[in-house]
């Protein structure tokens, strides 16, 4: 998923409104009512107060295993985590009627910063072993609210900054297993998880 934020807190993170549809993403796991698009900087700000809003113990970005992924979940989409560097293996169940969104690899800091990490950010996940499109998102302004503990910046709080990333949106997956492989990196940072998720109708997530 992401780099650890690159500046102090004042710079760091936000959550707001809706997920968009995929990008080619060819995967015979997909239903095919798609998800209506939404603003870049929506979605990362979205993301971002998501993956700041658990402390560290069930975060989702720190998990190892995928227990915490249902975490703060909002009611429109599924949010999926990366890590914050290194490679996990997860199995997290999904609602079937949720639309899935997530980095490949991502950061939140300065606009300058976000220019100099885009330069060399690559990425690339499989579903069921077909390719997902990613989308480029650049230098957005988000507004973030993060909790107490939680491991991007450590202390409550509600602040405004630049998002940048390679990110991908699934519509709902059809019940059943399915295997999502992300890679991600920029830089010296290595991101990665091999998701098994399992997902199932009328799920209480």
């Amino acid at each position: 998923m992401s780099l650890r934020p690159a500046v102090p807190l004042l710079l760091i993170l936000g959550l707001v409104a809706g997920c968009g549809a995929a990008q080619g993403s060819g995967a015979d796991g997909v239903q095919s009512s798609k998800p209506k698009a939404a603003a870049s900087g929506n979605i990362q700000g979205r993301w971002w107060t998501w993956a700041a809003s658990e402390e560290e113990s069930t975060n989702p970005v720190a998990d190892t295993t995928g227990e915490f992924c249902d975490r703060n979940q909002p009611d429109d989409v599924w949010f999926l985590a990366g890590t914050f560097g290194g490679t996990v293996k997860r199995t997290c169940r999904v609602p079937a009627e949720r639309p899935v969104v997530f980095p490949l690899v991502n950061q939140i800091c300065t606009e300058q910063q976000c220019k100099g990490f885009m330069v060399t950010a690559t990425g690339k996940a499989t579903l069921d072993g077909k390719a997902v499109t990613p989308e480029r998102m650049e230098d957005d302004n988000v507004t973030v609210t993060h909790g107490a503990g939680n491991p991007v910046s450590g202390e409550e709080g509600t602040t405004t900054s630049y998002a940048c990333g390679l990110w991908a949106r699934l519509p709902p997956l059809k019940p059943g297993r399915h295997k999502l492989i992300i890679r991600g990196s920029s830089g010296s940072f290595r991101t990665g998880v091999d998701y098994t998720l399992i997902v199932q109708p009328d799920q209480q997530a």
